[in-house]
């Protein structure tokens, strides 16, 4: 699955045009390396996300699934 569908599926970020210019603008790693929006989506990889000021958020990919309920979208990862 790409790497935007993947985050707005599993709820991290709200709007997949949202996740893609996150993606576009350098600001999501996978496994350390920038990685763009089509980029796919395996178990395992580890995410981290700039968040602004907030900080940066970490999270494994734990499954990929084409589709999510609101229950079990925060399944598919784990924060680490």
């Amino acid at each position: 699955m790409r790497l935007d569908k993947y985050l707005k599926v599993s709820r991290i970020i709200k709007r997949r045009t949202v996740a893609n210019e996150v993606c576009d603008a350098g600001k999501v790693l996978v496994n350390g390396k920038a990685a763009r929006a089509s980029y796919d989506v395996k178990p395992g990889d580890v995410l981290e996300i700039a968040m602004g000021s907030k900080g940066s958020f970490r999270a494994r990919v734990l499954t990929v699934n084409e589709y999510a309920t609101k229950d079990t979208a925060a399944q598919m990862y784990e924060t680490i």
